[in-house]
């Protein structure tokens, strides 16, 4: 059973600290299309936080739509919240997570990123069993967010061979 009428991925949301920051690296680091804002969003009684989970007198100060390659849509947020929390989460915390962009050469990507100052956790990694051909590495943003850079330009272990990994 699926979710009725699933068909792909829309876009992927994110808050940050400060969007003129977040603006300026995305498209001039990351080579981002600024598509367009919305905002500012509050309200006097409970729709933000029985729409948006957040207190209720959050105040969404302004959201922003990038494009990022051919199929990439983020929609970043810029929240002003009187108990916010700005820890960013590890992978290992509950609620963790990392945005994965594929790029077609790997080490291009990781020399053009260490160029202009991004901190790239570590050397590229080879991965192995289902995931065999591809590699990967993560950077951070200026606000700590994880970001992954990965490529398999003659696919995976998996695309070729589906069944000797299914279980």
């Amino acid at each position: 059973m699926a979710l009725p009428g699933l068909t792909r991925l829309d876009h992927i949301g994110f808050t940050v600290p400060n969007l003129e920051q977040a603006h300026t690296w995305l498209v001039d680091v990351l080579g981002c299309e600024y598509m367009y804002s919305l905002g500012p969003f509050g309200s006097s009684d409970d729709w933000m936080s029985e729409h948006l989970n957040v207190d209720a007198r959050t105040v969404m100060r302004q959201l922003r739509f990038y494009r990022c390659g051919e199929q990439a849509v983020f929609e970043v947020f810029e929240y002003q919240a009187e108990e916010q929390r700005t820890a960013v989460p590890r992978n290992s915390d509950v609620g963790g997570h990392h945005v994965a962009l594929y790029v077609e050469d790997l080490d291009v990507a990781v020399a053009y990123l260490r160029e202009r100052g991004v901190p790239v956790l570590g050397e590229p990694t080879v991965s192995a069993g289902p995931s065999q051909g591809q590699r990967w590495v993560y950077f951070l943003s200026p606000w700590g967010m994880q970001f992954e850079l990965v490529s398999y330009p003659d696919g995976k272990a998996y695309d070729r061979a589906p069944s000797d990994f299914q279980r």
